[in-house]
C-alpha cells in the first residue's frame, strides 16, 4: 500500500512541467474581430457619407482614423461599394472577410446589418417618418431655431481671451486632437462658434457616449412624469432565463444603479476593446446583433451600487426599461422627438436604432454643435425652456451627484454625467459635462451661466483636457453666481 501511494504522488508531479509548457496564444476569435472591422468600416463610412455628408476623402481621413487596424481599402479603391443612390455601403469580400453592409434610413440614420443579410433586406429594417414643427430654422431666433443676430460681445467678456481659448482648441499640439467645431453660450446667446474645413453648421457627426446624457435626459422626464421610478428595479426579462426568474439576483438593480454605472453586471466591455469587440456591445454596434438582448444577457458579479464600472450596456438596460415602461413600439419611437428634441428646437439630430428598431442611445446619436448646445442650455437654465418644465430640478441635482462608487475614481461620475474629480482645481466644482470618445464635449458651467461644446474626430491614446478647455474659456467670462 505504501509503495502505492508513493507512485500516485509523483506521478502528478512528473507531468507539471509538460502542462505548464502548453502555449496559450491561439487566437479563437479572430474570425470576430475581422467581422467587426468590418462592420465598424461599414457603419462609419455610411454614416459619414450619407448622415455627415462627407466627401470620401474626409470619411478616410478623419472617420475611419479611429480603427485600430488600418481600415479596408482608402478613398482609391478597396475591398467596399458605395451606392450613393441607395445610400448603402458594404466592406469586405475577397481577402478582407466577411461581407458586411450598412444602409441609410430615413429619420435613423444608417443602420447596420446582419453577416446574413444583404441588401435585399432594406425595407425590413427600421425608418421613422415623422413630420417637424412648421417653423423656419433660419429665421426663427437661436435657440429655438438658427437665426443669430449679429451683435457685439457683452462688455463682461474678455474678447482676446476667448479668441486664445478658440486657438488653444483648434490649435492642438499633437496631430491625434482633430477638432470639428467650438461654441460657447453666456447667458443663451452664442459668443463664439467656429467650425474646422470641410464642417457646416448643419453637419452631422457620431456624438459616442455623449449620447448616453441624452438618454439620462429623456429617461429623467419619464421619471418625473412617474412613469419609472430611480429606486424601484427596472422590471426586465432577463437572458438568459434561470429556472425561477421571480428570484433572479438581478431583479435586485434599480434605475438609479445602472445610471451611475453600478449594476453589479459582469462587465463585458469593462475588459479592453478586445472583449468590448468580440463579446460585448460592439456586437450591437458594429454587427446587427440586438443591443436590447446583450443588455439584459449579463451575469450578476457584485452587488449592485457597490462598484463602478463604465459599460455601455448599463446605459442600455434603462433603454430598455424606458422602452418598456412607454407599452408601445410607436410611443417609443417617437418619445424623443415628441417630448425633448421638437421642443427646443434640435432638427440635425438623428437618434439610430439597431436593426430591430431599439435606439443605441448609448453611442449612436449624430448630430451637430448647435443641438448639443440645446440639451446643454436646457440643463443651464434648470430644466426650463420658453416657460415650460421639460426637466426637474431633483433630475438635474441627481445626474450631477457623485455617484457613491465613484468615490474610488474621485467622485467623477454621476448619472450618466461627468463631474469635475476632486484632485481638479482648476474649474468650478459645480461643472458637469457629457463625454463621448474621439471628443465629444457638452460642458455646463453653473456659476458662469455658460456652455461650451466641442466636437472633434480624435484618434489615439491622448485624450482631450475638458477641464482644461473650461479652463481657458472661463478667462474670458466673469463669475456670474452659482
Amino acid at each position: 500500500m505504501k509503495i502505492c501511494l508513493r507512485l500516485l504522488l509523483i506521478l502528478p508531479l512528473s507531468l507539471s512541467p509538460a502542462i505548464a509548457q502548453q502555449p496559450n496564444d491561439y487566437d479563437y476569435f479572430q474570425a470576430n474581430r475581422t467581422m467587426i472591422r468590418n462592420g465598424a468600416q461599414a457603419l462609419i463610412m455610411c454614416n459619414g457619407l450619407f448622415t455627415s455628408n462627407r466627401t470620401l476623402e474626409r470619411v478616410f481621413n478623419q472617420e475611419l482614423a479611429i480603427l485600430v487596424d488600418d481600415p479596408v481599402g482608402s478613398a482609391q479603391g478597396g475591398d467596399y461599394v458605395f451606392d450613393s443612390e441607395r445610400q448603402t455601403v458594404a466592406v469586405g469580400g475577397g481577402g478582407s472577410g466577411p461581407v458586411m453592409r450598412a444602409a441609410f434610413r430615413e429619420g435613423i440614420g444608417c443602420v447596420i446589418m446582419s453577416p446574413g443579410q444583404d441588401f435585399g433586406d432594406i425595407d425590413s429594417l427600421p425608418i421613422q417618418k415623422m413630420p417637424y414643427p412648421d417653423m423656419d430654422p433660419a429665421t426663427t431666433p437661436w435657440p429655438n431655431g438658427d437665426f443669430v443676430e449679429d451683435k457685439n460681445l457683452p462688455p463682461e467678456i474678455n474678447a482676446r481671451a476667448l479668441q486664445t481659448a478658440s486657438e488653444w482648441t483648434f490649435d492642438r499640439p499633437t496631430p491625434e486632437q482633430d477638432t470639428l467645431s467650438l461654441m460657447v453660450v453666456y447667458k443663451g446667446d452664442i459668443i463664439l462658434e467656429r467650425y474646422a474645413d470641410g464642417v457646416e453648421m448643419n453637419t452631422r457627426t457620431r456624438t459616442w457616449s455623449t449620447a448616453k446624457s441624452i438618454a439620462a435626459t429623456l429617461i429623467g422626464m419619464l421619471v418625473d412624469e412617474g412613469h419609472m421610478s430611480l429606486d424601484e428595479p427596472l422590471g426586465l426579462d432577463w437572458l438568459p432565463s434561470v429556472r425561477n426568474p421571480e428570484t433572479d439576483p438581478r431583479n435586485t438593480i434599480t434605475l438609479r444603479h445602472v445610471l451611475n454605472m453600478s449594476s453589479g453586471l459582469y462587465p463585458v466591455d469593462g475588459n479592453g476593446p478586445s472583449m468590448y469587440a468580440i463579446t460585448g456591445s460592439g456586437l450591437a454596434y458594429w454587427a446587427g446583433a440586438s443591443s436590447n438582448e446583450g443588455a439584459r444577457r449579463r451575469g450578476l458579479i457584485r452587488e449592485p451600487g457597490t462598484y463602478w464600472d463604465y459599460e455601455n450596456y448599463d446605459t442600455l438596460l434603462p433603454v430598455a426599461a424606458m422602452k418598456k415602461a412607454l407599452g408601445d413600439d410607436k410611443a417609443y419611437a417617437e418619445f424623443p422627438r415628441r417630448r425633448l428634441f421638437d421642443k427646443i428646437g434640435m432638427r440635425n439630430t438623428l437618434l439610430s436604432t439597431d436593426r430591430f428598431g431599439d435606439f443605441i442611445m448609448s453611442s449612436q446619436i449624430y448630430t451637430n454643435a448647435r443641438d448639443l448646445a440645446r440639451i446643454g442650455l436646457l440643463y443651464q437654465l434648470g430644466g426650463v425652456w420658453d416657460g415650460e418644465r421639460l426637466l426637474s430640478k431633483e433630475w438635474i441635482e441627481f445626474v450631477t451627484t457623485p455617484a457613491p462608487a465613484s468615490a474610488s475614481n474621485g467622485n467623477n461620475y454621476g448619472g450618466q454625467f461627468w463631474l469635475v474629480p476632486d484632485d481638479r482645481n482648476d474649474v468650478p466644482k459645480s461643472t458637469y459635462s457629457t463625454s463621448g470618445n474621439r471628443g465629444q464635449y457638452v460642458i455646463v458651467v453653473p456659476t458662469h451661466d455658460t456652455v461650451i461644446v466641442r466636437r472633434g474626430l480624435d484618434y489615439g491614446g491622448q485624450g482631450f483636457d475638458r477641464w482644461g478647455l473650461t479652463r481657458e474659456v472661463l478667462k474670458a467670462i466673469p463669475e456670474t453666481g452659482d
